[in-house]
């Protein structure tokens, strides 16, 4: 899944492209599940242009001159940028595609809005891989309009966010801090891969209590946050978005890693599975030494 490095450098990469460029020449659908909302409808936003490109924790967000693009990837999302786009017409079916979307120089629109003719144009494809089908594409006047962003929590990387506001999330939770920090209404942004990450950098047990950390936990986690983080999203910044997949793998520690030497102390790195995930972490490094139990056979070690 695109967690908020990822999805910071596609918004990137689309107000590079886009912003102050772009007039939307069309939006064609593939997979009608995908569209969430149905007033103002896709074809609303042809012929405006584009006048930003932001990011809501893990949410994509184009705006068109007031009309937003809202749009979450899920696991099995992706964003394919062409320079040129097949000309042939979008139709339902098995393809992976979801969504297309064309653009063209916001000067060749005139006072009529964009020309429409059967010449390739450049835009992107929003396509999803898999059986369950997650994507979701909103088009709406303002972001907060869609639930999920509207109850997200802080952003880690924002500059208003620091130690005092990270120790207030955790206080008094009972929740284990691996699934507070995949909780988007809690904290925006991070998901299974990037949780696995900083805690290791952190040298926290993915099953430790939130609300029992100590200070110096507190600190180590806040550390690692925003470092994890933001070399992440240095790392991701500038790629085309066909190499942003491969660059998040071949940055993962721990993560995706099960088997491998963690690369801090040489243990192995191990796994604990779940029904439809799994997490990775290293036993030296975070839990002093002692393996964590797998759910299914029995309890959690802290």
């Amino acid at each position: 899944m695109p967690e908020l490095p990822e999805v910071e450098a596609l918004a990137g990469s689309l107000r590079r492209r886009l912003v102050d460029r772009s007039v939307v020449a069309a939006v064609d659908v593939a997979a009608i599940n995908v569209l969430k909302t149905f007033d103002p409808p896709p074809t609303a936003l042809a012929g405006l242009p584009v006048t930003g490109v932001t990011r809501h924790g893990k949410w994509l967000d184009v705006d068109c001159d007031g009309l937003h693009l809202v749009v979450h990837l899920a696991r099995a999302g992706w964003l394919r940028w062409s320079e040129q786009l097949p000309t042939t017409p979008v139709r339902p079916g098995k393809s992976p595609l979801a969504l297309r979307v064309r653009f063209e120089d916001l000067d060749d629109g005139g006072e009529d809005g964009p020309a429409v003719g059967p010449e390739p144009r450049p835009g992107f494809d929003l396509t999803e891989q898999g059986t369950q089908k997650r994507l979701a594409v909103h088009v709406v006047r303002d972001p907060a309009q869609v639930p999920a962003i509207a109850s997200l929590g802080p952003d880690p990387l924002e500059d208003s966010f620091d130690v005092e506001a990270l120790q207030a999330l955790l206080a008094g939770s009972r929740q284990q801090v691996k699934g507070l920090l995949r909780e988007q209404s809690v904290l925006a942004g991070v998901g299974n891969a990037y949780s696995d990450e900083v805690l290791h950098a952190a040298r926290i047990s993915p099953f430790a209590v939130s609300g029992k950390l100590d200070d110096d936990q507190v600190s180590r986690l806040f550390a690692s946050l925003k470092g994890v983080l933001g070399e992440a999203v240095a790392a991701a910044a500038g790629k085309p978005a066909s190499q942003l997949k491969d660059a998040k793998r071949a940055g993962m520690r721990v993560h995706g890693r099960t088997g491998e030497a963690c690369p801090v102390c040489g243990d192995v790195v191990r796994e604990v599975s779940f029904a439809d995930r799994s997490l990775q972490y290293c036993a030296t490094c975070q839990t002093g030494g002692q393996p964590l139990a797998d759910r299914r056979t029995s309890k959690f070690l802290r």
